[in-house]
């Protein structure tokens, strides 16, 4: 077979450029997914955050409700206790007040037994003051008899032994009907004394009965109130025996959720890092065709750039010659924060430098070409000490605001920023969505190639502009 001849004049040079514009094509397409990506990173991370949070809060209500099952379990058992006391106590005191009942309807028969008691001795003090009148009768008629039979003379001496046995009978009676009623007057003034104090002893029984009542009507709540209190426990425990098993139930699914979001994050957050090489890829590509000799659209904007960072590394050594600066102080990479500024800015040994000369060939760029935003040299460590005076604006009090107009003295060390400050390669092309504050994104292209002074590499020359 004979050999190939290889490709025709000129089609090489077609081919290299279409690599270049594929190329690009598919760096801008990766800098698309790139950024779905970091939101996808963003919200998984977001997830992943709020997921524990919801653990947590999920560890602490099963906490809670362990806490409130241990509580409800001594309330319950307390309830119980308490119950098993009252309920005794009512028996006791139920069965007391029914002896006290007793007692008290025994003390008020009492005093209507000593009523008829007194009746009775009433009775029989009439009666015996009878007798005693009587008695006294019976005395007058024997005078007068022993009196006729002394008259008498011998015929009346039996009839007036007679009057004397009447006379001493009816003395004796007289003598007992005294003692009689006299025993009986004290016995009256006792009856009576019992009576009164029988009397306050039965309205004393009658308030005992009443509070024997009233105390068995409040035992009888008190009972009914720890019941309700037995059952409000119980039930609470079972409703925290309810939690406790949709927690036991719910806690694997919340496990394997979480592990799967966590899986899915890492997913995610590994995809982008290797999406991160296929931009590196990619530009590397269009980087390597441009240099192998493919034409890129931006060719102009590729040989100022290059220009413009050796001229910057010549107005550097220029700087040192006239003593303005010595290299020590210009690779100085010591920042000192600016007070009180949002985003922070800071301040290098080498920035007041910059000020004075980088102007000079950073602002012609802007009226280079209509697509170019800005074009500003950076240190090896993304620091941009002086960009161009529309972005050198003084802060004020809006972050946001701040953070799309004042852009010097800030470092950007992004991945952009830094493979800027950091590339030895003769230039770089790269994609990227610019953060302009507010969460406002621009996709540009940065465009970048080294500064060198005296053989060491300072940094770049950065330009961003858009497609």
């Amino acid at each position: 077979m004979p050999l190939d001849p290889g490709p025709a004049p000129g089609k090489t040079d077609l081919h290299l450029d279409a690599i270049v514009r594929d190329a690009e094509a598919l760096g801008r397409d990766i800098v698309d997914v790139a950024a779905f990506l970091d939101d996808l990173d963003s919200a998984a991370h977001g997830q992943m955050a709020e997921l524990s949070g919801a653990r947590d809060a999920a560890n602490a209500v099963a906490a809670a409700n362990a806490r409130v099952q241990s509580a409800v379990d001594l309330v319950a058992q307390s309830a119980e206790d308490t119950m098993t006391a009252v309920t005794g106590s009512a028996r006791v005191l139920r069965e007391t007040g029914t002896h006290t009942r007793s007692v008290a309807g025994w003390v008020q028969s009492v005093e209507t037994k000593m009523a008829d008691v007194a009746a009775t001795l009433d009775s029989v003090q009439s009666s015996n003051t009878e007798i005693a009148g009587i008695a006294s009768q019976v005395n007058i008629l024997a005078i007068n008899a022993k009196i006729e039979a002394v008259r008498a003379g011998d015929a009346g001496r039996g009839f007036a032994v007679v009057a004397e046995a009447i006379n001493e009978l009816s003395r004796k009676t007289a003598t007992a009907a005294a003692t009689i009623s006299q025993a009986i007057s004290g016995l009256s003034d006792r009856i009576e004394t019992l009576r009164a104090e029988a009397a306050r002893v039965s309205v004393d029984a009658g308030a005992v009965i009443t509070g024997a009542t009233e105390t068995d009507q409040i035992l009888t709540r008190m009972t009914a109130s720890v019941e309700a209190t037995r059952g409000a426990a119980l039930d609470i425990a079972a409703r925290a025996g309810e939690v406790r098993a949709a927690n036991d139930q719910f806690a694997p699914a919340f496990r394997a959720l979480s592990e799967t979001t966590r899986a899915t994050a890492d997913g995610v957050h590994e995809a982008r890092e290797r999406v991160d090489g296929l931009v590196s890829l990619g530009e590397s590509m269009v980087q390597n065709a441009v240099l192998a000799g493919g034409t890129h659209g931006d060719g102009a904007l590729i040989e100022f750039i290059r220009q413009t960072a050796e001229e910057i590394g010549a107005l550097f050594e220029a700087a040192i010659d006239q003593g303005r600066i010595d290299a020590q102080r210009l690779f100085d990479q010591r920042y000192t924060e600016i007070p009180g500024t949002d985003p922070a800015q800071v301040m290098a040994p080498y920035t007041k430098l910059t000020d004075a000369i980088l102007p000079a060939v950073q602002e012609p760029a802007l009226d280079l070409d209509p697509r170019v935003v800005f074009c500003a040299a950076v240190d090896r460590n993304g620091y941009l000490p002086t960009h161009n005076r529309k972005y050198s604006q003084p802060q004020s009090n809006d972050p946001d605001w701040n953070a799309a107009n004042c852009r010097n003295r800030r470092i950007f060390d992004d991945r952009v920023g830094l493979s800027a400050g950091q590339s030895t390669a003769p230039f770089l092309i790269q994609i990227y969505r610019r953060d302009m504050g507010g969460g406002n994104f621009v996709l540009m292209k940065d465009l970048s190639a080294p500064i060198h002074v005296r053989g060491r590499h300072w940094g770049g020359l950065r330009m961003g502009y858009r497609f």
